[in-house]
């Protein structure tokens, strides 16, 4: 057939394209070109929409293909329930999930009944009390512990990603390798990642290296080491907190930054001092935190311990006062009050502590006798600010260490005690009352290595 009587393949591809059904013309008003079937080639001009029927080779006998092609794969079987994909958990992999029941009588879930599934357990539904969760921390650790340890298992336990991180170091430096100098770079190296600070690690580190340069030493050689550097450097620090009896009250005021456990730190140690024998009192003057307010009440109510308290908002100053001047007209031997949440970078909250050492020393111009700032053994190189800043708007006397079951870098109490020389009074490594116990210098430096208890 001549191609002036009828277009090639390129005209009819551009010529049908974008044609809806409905604008087509009848076939009998068609030219008689675009009419006539293509001479051996398919014609793909046209959508699957618009094709009725394609005609086979005169050697296929094979049925036309049906009016809709595209898309007749993905229609549902007539009669069938249309089912999602099949391959789900739970699902038949044949044929696919059940069909889902969007009728708003069944959307609630049927549950069973306690009683129905367990008759011999009733259910124990009791209001929860928020002061009694806000004291969590008070209580829960030591019932969660089938039987009581010992303080030395605490502690180890405690500490154990530090010395285990410590202990990893240590052996993969000495481990079939000669003590040279790239060696003892390396582990003063690992003895600052640990916040040991860079006096102790050079002291380690030459210690360790006297006498055995390139000589072999064990890993356990080099614990030993570390633990009887750590143990001088912290021995004199080590200082119980003393109370004198000839000052009724005995005024210690706790300071640190948000989250550092002050009020927990509180209340044990209000339990340490009701088991010897002495009155106390306690001050909730985080006035803040309504939190921090209930916290402290309950506390005072496991330890049998009279809790002054305010508003939410009120003046902690003011309520310092007061509680000073109830604690001396009552007679208490120890009074302890509690504070708000400052960052030490904070002017403005920093002169809010100068003003309740400033209202505390009119009534007894040597109060507080002792200020406890509480540190978190997790913020690592900033406790380093925190004391300095701290000590700058209160008379810090000693210093806390809590949570140092929680990180890795427990190291930094000996990093403080090389810069400011601070009484170490308590450590704390858990949640439970017994977890908070007087610092010793010997204990801790061979939790820290990682040595047994001699």
């Amino acid at each position: 057939m001549a191609s002036e009587e009828k277009p090639g393949w390129f005209g009819r591809l551009f010529g049908r394209k974008g044609q809806s059904a409905a604008d087509e013309k009848p076939e009998a008003e068609l030219p008689a070109e675009a009419a006539s079937p293509s001479e051996g080639q398919p014609d793909f001009a046209t959508g699957a929409e618009d094709v009725e029927q394609v005609p086979l080779p005169p050697e296929d006998n094979a049925e036309p293909v049906a009016d809709v092609v595209e898309g007749a794969d993905l229609l549902p079987i007539e009669g069938e329930p249309e089912r999602p994909p099949a391959g789900t958990a739970g699902d038949d992999p044949a044929h696919g999930a059940d069909p889902v029941d969007t009728g708003t009588e069944n959307r609630a879930p049927v549950v069973e009944p306690v009683a129905d599934i367990q008759p011999d357990i009733q259910p124990d539904i009791q209001p929860i009390d928020s002061a009694a969760a806000l004291a969590h921390d008070a209580g829960a650790g030591p019932d969660r512990e089938p039987e009581a340890k010992g303080w030395w298992s605490r502690l180890t336990s405690g500490m154990k990603r530090t010395s285990s991180a410590l202990s990893d170091r240590v052996t993969g430096l000495f481990t079939k390798r000669k003590l040279d100098a790239t060696t003892l770079e390396d582990l003063e190296d690992a003895l600052i990642q640990a916040d040991f600070g860079l006096e102790t690690a050079m002291r380690v580190s030459e210690a360790v290296g006297k006498g055995r340069y390139e000589k072999g030493i064990s890993p356990d050689e080099v614990r030993a080491i570390l633990a009887s550097e750590v143990e001088r450097a912290l021995e004199p620090v080590a200082v119980p907190l003393a109370i004198d009896a000839t000052r009724k009250p005995f005024v210690i005021l706790t300071v640190g930054v948000n989250g550092a456990g002050k009020t927990t730190t509180l209340g044990k140690l209000a339990s340490k001092l009701r088991a010897e024998g002495r009155t106390v009192m306690l001050a909730a003057g985080d006035t803040f935190r309504a939190a921090a307010i209930d916290q402290l009440k309950v506390w005072g109510a496991r330890t049998g311990t009279p809790v002054v308290s305010g508003a939410q908002g009120a003046d902690a100053a003011g309520l310092a006062f007061d509680a000073l001047k109830q604690a001396s007209a009552a007679g208490t031997d120890v009074l302890l009050i509690d504070t708000a949440g400052r960052l030490q970078n904070k002017a403005g909250l920093m002169a809010e502590l100068e003003k309740i050492v400033r209202v505390l020393r009119k009534q007894d111009p040597e109060a507080p006798h002792a200020t406890l700032l509480v540190l978190d053994a997790t913020v690592g190189q900033n406790a380093l600010s925190q004391v300095e800043l701290f000590s700058q708007a209160a008379p810090v006397s000693g210093l806390v260490m809590t949570k140092l079951d929680g990180t890795a870098r427990g190291g930094i109490l000996v990093a403080l005690a090389a810069k400011f020389g601070l009484p170490v009074h308590f450590i704390g490594v858990g949640e439970g009352v017994e977890d908070l116990e007087p610092f010793a210098a010997r204990d801790f430096a061979r939790a820290i290595a990682g040595l047994e208890k001699d």
